[in-house]
């Protein structure tokens, strides 16, 4: 089963009011697990970067000046994804965006339906409690060291492990990959060809020999 973890760093909160993405990542799982394919780019907003957003980030207008337009990367962007379900914290957000900048470049909304909330997923799991990405990643101790600012790449990596522990854990990967290596074992067992069971008897000299052997050792413990 394919599954893509995505997220995104913008200019603001409402693509409607002008603000636009400026950052895209996206993170392949197969059976929940992340493969190391990954779909990564940093986005020319055509505005400018307010500084609040630039605190949340670190993205300046200097670093994007020279990066592609959102429409040159959209068709990359689609193909990348194909017709995989979405995994994405607070999906709502990065859905709105999204399709709105698809719209701005000529190509079809997202259906709202593929993508899968994981801030709905973790408060049915922990009502009450944090919903946050960093939140998350403390309760499952997800290393969260290299994380000194918001990064559409990093995160979408960050959440593909906290998805793994909402859905059960680990151990719910390592059963996956056990069931896997077994279909592999089973499947190149089949292929093989089947061997009779071979028999080495001793012959009597041997036999006689080891008869000579154990009559030489003193108090063997096997006796005792």
């Amino acid at each position: 089963m394919r599954e893509i973890v995505f997220d995104t760093e913008t200019t603001g909160l409402d693509p409607y009011a002008g603000h636009r993405i400026v950052e895209l990542g996206c993170v392949e799982l197969i059976n929940h697990l992340p493969t190391g394919r990954h779909f990564h780019r940093y986005l020319n907003p055509e505005r400018p970067m307010p500084k609040e957003a630039e605190q949340i980030h670190g993205l300046t207008d200097d670093f994007l000046k020279d990066k592609p337009l959102f429409k040159h990367e959209a068709r990359g962007f689609l193909e990348f994804i194909g017709e995989s379900p979405l995994i994405i914290h607070n999906a709502a957000f990065d859905m709105k965006f999204i399709n709105a900048e698809l719209e701005w470049a000529g190509f079809a909304a997202l259906e709202t339906a593929r993508a899968l909330d994981t801030v709905l997923l973790a408060r049915q799991k922990f009502p009450g409690q944090s919903a946050s990405l960093d939140a998350l990643c403390k309760r499952f101790t997800i290393d969260l060291s290299a994380r000194t600012k918001h990064g559409a790449l990093m995160d979408a990596e960050l959440l593909a492990e906290v998805y793994l522990e909402l859905l059960g854990g680990r151990q719910a990967g390592l059963v996956l990959e056990r069931e896997s290596l077994r279909g592999e074992m089973e499947a190149e067992g089949a292929s093989r060809q089947t061997v009779p069971e071979r028999h080495f008897p001793p012959s009597p000299e041997e036999l006689a020999a080891h008869k000579i052997m154990l009559e030489k050792i003193k108090n063997p413990v096997w006796s005792a």
